[in-house]
């Protein structure tokens, strides 16, 4: 590869193909592909056709065999049990054959769905790879779902066994996953054959003997006693690895289908090239495996790349405190942590001064990575302020499965505008439409839409729902994908996403971006985080009305402090924002990956309808953003609909 990103990402644009078939170059193939990319089949065309390969290879037996074996590939560290262990390739090689063994003598064979419905622990991330080394297709439910919504991914996918666990833990309480999961069978059309259970040491579940259900441990223990190996299978470069339904999905799930072969070749490239490490180094995603940041980069990403990747069961507060992230950090020599900004909002909060982070030795930290909530510029600069190191936003989707737009460390950092993830990476030529498919002028905003083809590592559909993935994403702006992103390109090739397109508000109008106006808040000192809705208006349509979260230390007046907000966002907006309304809150709604739930928050306002949001983290947010919002006289009659 070139050594800036200039030259990198004007090499892709000469010549995509070679660009392309030279980072597969990186990956082991049984049978080399005869075609880089081939546009005449599936719904924009598919990467790498007539390969065959194995990502459970790639991931462990390829180090293995290189000769890496005793190197350190997986790190668990769960403050909820103060259990720590490290797996070196070897012995993740040997965890995945069983596990392998296990599903193959229960009848799961190449191309079954198994579903993973588990916590954040190591024997997650061997089920993936063990689903991965028999061609077996997974999808990862977020551990704790509700019975509901695991049912109908269950269904939808029409899953054949079903991996789980006795238990999940959260902060002073433990979550019971089994009856959850019997629920869900109960409630499932499509029954599967099996349920392989790993009973926890905090609370073991009853078995089912009619949900086929199956001692996990026991099985594995077994499978290792006999020396069962089982050889990874090779399958088409075309084929499904996983299937990951978005979150917050209701009625009929929208299911993500990734591929083999390009999923491979485009995370390998952005280990080193966007996050800058190198093999043998500690890659920290403090994310969950129920997200697609678990996915790309606790699980594939680092170890096709040769990293030791951390899986942590805990919070960034309050397990016990909001030094957690700072002591994983000094502990494990972790060189890149990657994390959601909620994370780093809700540490500020709690330590505004960074107190923690002078209890433990951070030096070998280089560079810390944003992404799945927009990264506010004043969390940047907090951030930036206290650990002295890069601070780097970049933009990405469930969909794509790697960042669309990046600052890469790996090609040499460019000049940091805060607000912005920076450029498009190889592979994403991105522009800004207006809603009659038009390009606006820079600094417009408008829709943010990458021409087709998407790059290895995409969605290539919706799990057996083609024609709904070519309805939603790639027809309302023909010869693109929608991100569904709203945003501006600055004529420095910047890119601003400011705000999903339906969190735009309206306001007389003049379409506004909620994003532009948070960003204003978090401006305030004493603002921790912040979210901006758009609420019915009879005579401007929608105005924005913004919600507060303080810093803890601060003990000012309330009314002063909305006051000045208000001011603030005039002064940087201007009057055409329409700012009035602002309400202090305790915490915000969100979900269990941390994105802000504006959209529910919105109904709450207006009155209308709403369901409880599948993934929210604590459902209580919602009645304190009930009762905020009645208080100031805003709600007609809240009108919750129950789920299921």
């Amino acid at each position: 590869m070139q050594d800036s990103y200039q030259d990198t990402y004007s090499a892709w644009e000469a010549d995509p193909d070679a660009f392309w078939a030279g980072a597969a170059q990186d990956i082991h193939w049984f049978t080399p592909p005869t075609t880089t990319f081939d546009g005449s089949i599936g719904a924009y065309g598919r990467w790498f056709v007539g390969g065959e390969t194995n990502t459970c290879y790639n991931c462990i037996d390829r180090h293995v065999v290189a000769g890496r074996g005793a190197e350190t590939a997986v790190i668990y560290d769960s403050p909820m049990t103060g259990q720590t262990a490290r797996y070196s390739y070897d012995a993740v090689l040997t965890e995945v054959s069983a596990l392998a063994g296990v599903l193959r003598n229960h009848g799961v064979s190449k191309g079954d769905r198994v579903i993973i419905y588990m916590p954040m622990i190591p024997e997650a991330v061997f089920a993936m790879l063990a689903c991965a080394r028999i061609g077996a297709v997974h999808s990862v439910v977020f551990g704790g779902f509700a019975a509901h919504e695991l049912a109908t991914r269950i269904d939808d996918s029409g899953a054949k066994v079903v991996i789980g666990a006795s238990c999940g833990l959260e902060p002073g309480r433990i979550v019971p996953y089994k009856p959850l999961l019997d629920q869900a069978i109960d409630m499932a059309k499509a029954k599967p054959d099996y349920c392989l259970v790993l009973q926890r040491d905090q609370y073991h579940a009853p078995l089912r003997y009619e949900h086929g259900d199956v001692d996990l441990a026991q099985a594995i223990e077994q499978e290792k006693l006999t020396g069962t190996k089982v050889d990874c299978v090779p399958v088409a470069s075309t084929d499904p690895l996983y299937i990951l339904y978005t979150s917050g999905t209701t009625g009929q799930p929208k299911g993500v289908v990734r591929d083999t072969g390009g999923h491979m070749v485009a995370l390998n490239w952005t280990m080193r090239n966007i996050y800058g490490v190198k093999p043998g180094e500690v890659f920290w995603a403090a994310s969950d495996i129920g997200w697609v940041v678990g996915h790309s980069y606790i699980v594939y990403g680092p170890l096709l790349a040769g990293n030791a990747t951390v899986i942590f069961e805990g919070k960034p507060v309050g397990t016990p405190d909001a030094g957690t992230f700072w002591r994983v950090v000094n502990d494990h020599d972790v060189k890149v942590l990657f994390t959601a900004p909620t994370a780093f909002r809700a540490i500020r909060r709690d330590d505004p001064d960074g107190e923690h982070m002078t209890r433990y030795d951070l030096s070998g930290l280089r560079a810390l990575f944003l992404a799945g909530e927009r990264a506010d510029p004043e969390t940047l600069k907090w951030a930036e302020a206290k650990l002295k190191i890069p601070v780097i936003d970049h933009w990405w989707q469930t969909e794509t499965g790697w960042a669309i737009a990046a600052n890469p460390a790996g090609l040499g950092l460019l000049p940091v505008k805060h607000g912005s993830p920076a450029k498009p990476m190889p592979g994403y030529a991105l522009d800004v439409l207006d809603d009659a498919g038009h390009p606006v002028p820079h600094g417009t905003l408008g829709n943010i839409v990458a021409k087709l083809p998407l790059p290895p590592g995409c969605l290539v559909s919706f799990w057996n729902a083609e024609d709904r993935f070519r309805s939603s994403c790639l027809e309302e702006f023909p010869g693109y994908y929608k991100t569904a992103d709203a945003g501006i390109i600055d004529e420095d090739g910047y890119v601003f996403v400011m705000a999903r397109t339906d969190d735009i508000i309206n306001c007389a109008g003049h379409r506004l971006s909620t994003g532009g106006m948070e960003e204003v808040c978090a401006m305030h000192p004493d603002v921790a985080e912040c979210a901006v809705i758009g609420i019915a208006d009879e005579l401007k349509g929608q105005i924005p009305c913004g919600f507060l979260v303080l810093k803890k230390n601060v003990h000012r007046d309330h009314a002063v402090i909305a006051k000045e907000v208000v001011q603030l966002v005039r002064d940087e907006i201007g009057p055409v924002a329409a700012f009035k309304m602002v309400l202090m809150v305790d915490r915000l709604p969100k979900t269990r990956s941390g994105k802000i739930l504006r959209g529910t928050m919105q109904k709450i306002a207006d009155g209308l309808p709403w369901k409880m949001p599948a993934t929210i983290d604590d459902p209580a947010i919602l009645d304190e953003i009930t009762a905020v919002l009645q208080a100031h006289g805003q709600v007609p009659s809240a009108g919750k609909v129950a789920v299921g």
